[in-house]
Order: structure tokens, then sequence, then C-alpha cells
């Protein structure tokens, strides 16, 4: 049986002055634009999927969305000053990645089943570039066990040189795009056919992530979406 999973106190506390700081930060460096916003469930448990191509994604969409939710993210960022501090401050879940990680897993569906929204990136990592990688079957094994929906987000203008630029003054232009949520097909089959299906829904996911980007932003997926 699943563990019901609550944020820490100290973390309910703290989000709020987080996600105002990095509402304020964002706004100051940058020309922000948010889309779609009457798409976000008003309540209950969600997968929000972001394509990932620098650390920007993960903080602008905290910032934005209309309510704080859980953010797993790869593990090695917790320890990196600043970026570390940060992440247990608002309270992450790490995840470390290239491996089988068990306790994360059952983390992340603790708190799917105790229903709360969670972000992560399908990719698995930061691709550096606009364009998206194939992503793994993480994402559609959560939804298959969770039976929760996904709700696509794209962000354009998070680049690696995004604070360069802000810092020069230039005011770049970051957007967040919200998709409609979605539903997967269910997963069936045993060993690799059922590998197969999650593949296959994961791709569904980042088809829905590539039509809210531009062209260049869609990579290997620019055909799907």
């Amino acid at each position: 049986m699943t563990e019901i999973y609550r944020p820490a106190w100290y973390v309910r506390i703290l989000r709020p002055f987080i996600r105002a700081l990095f509402r304020g930060v964002f706004h100051f460096i940058s020309r922000v634009k948010v889309s779609g916003l009457d798409n976000v469930p008003k309540d209950g448990a969600y997968i929000i999927a972001i394509n990932h191509v620098s650390l920007f994604e993960a903080p602008f969409v905290t910032a934005f969305w209309p309510m704080s939710f859980e953010v797993a993210g790869a593990a090695d960022v917790w320890d990196r000053p600043g970026q570390g501090l940060l992440a247990r401050l608002y309270g992450g879940i790490p995840i470390h990645r290239g491996q089988y990680d068990r306790q994360m897993l059952d983390i992340t569906l603790s708190v799917l089943r105790s229903g709360y929204p969670l972000l992560l990136a399908p990719e698995g990592g930061r691709s550096h570039q606009p364009g998206m990688r194939r992503a793994k079957p993480g994402v559609a094994y959560l939804m298959d066990k969770a039976q929760v929906p996904v709700v696509p987000v794209g962000v354009v203008g998070s680049t690696d040189d995004f604070l360069e630029r802000a810092l020069r003054a230039e005011r770049p232009t970051i957007e967040m795009s919200i998709g409609r949520p979605v539903n997967l097909p269910p997963v069936s089959g045993r060993g690799k056919a059922r590998r197969q299906a999650r593949q296959e829904n994961a791709d569904m996911v980042m088809a829905q992530i590539a039509a809210l980007l531009p062209v260049e932003y869609r990579g290997i997926y620019a055909e799907h979406a």
C-alpha cells in the first residue's frame, strides 16, 4: 500500500515565498509570456510534463503556475551551491538519472496517489539546445500506475544563455504554453511489449509538448507534433 504523501511543514510555509521570489526575478530580468492557464486542472493529481533545455524551465513554470506542485529533478542539482539550497527549501524530489531508483518511484507515485500535481521532464535531462530528445518511459510508467492525466507544457526562450543575456539587460523573452490535459491509452502486455507500449505513450506526451513549440524546438518530434 502506498504511503500518504504530504510536504514537510517548513516546505508548505516557504513555497509561497520561493514562488514569489522566482516571479519577481523573471519579471525583472525578462519579458514573461504565459498562455493556456485555463487548461490547468482546478484540483487533483496530474503530471506537468515540460521540455528541458536548461536549468530555467522548472523555476519558471513553478513561478507562474496557478498553484504550487511537487517537482522531480536530477539529483546532481542538490549538490550545487545555491541551486541545491533552493531545491531543498522547496522540497524537490531528487532523481538519480541513468539508474533504477525504487525509492524515487515510490515517492513520486505516493505524490500522485495523494492528490498532488507533479512536474517532471520526460527527456530525463537537459538537452542544452532547443531540439527535444527522445523521452524516457518514466512519465508513462507513472501515468499508468497512478492513473492520472498529463498536462503538456512547452517553454520557449530558456536556452543556456538566458541568464547571460538577462544580465546584459537584454530582457530576453521567456514563454510558457500550457496544453490541455491528456489521458493516455492503458498499457497492456508483458515484458518487451509492455515496455514498448510505455515508450509509445511517452512519445505521445512529447508530441503534445512539441505541438506547443516552434519548429526549431521540436527536435525528433517535429513530425509528430
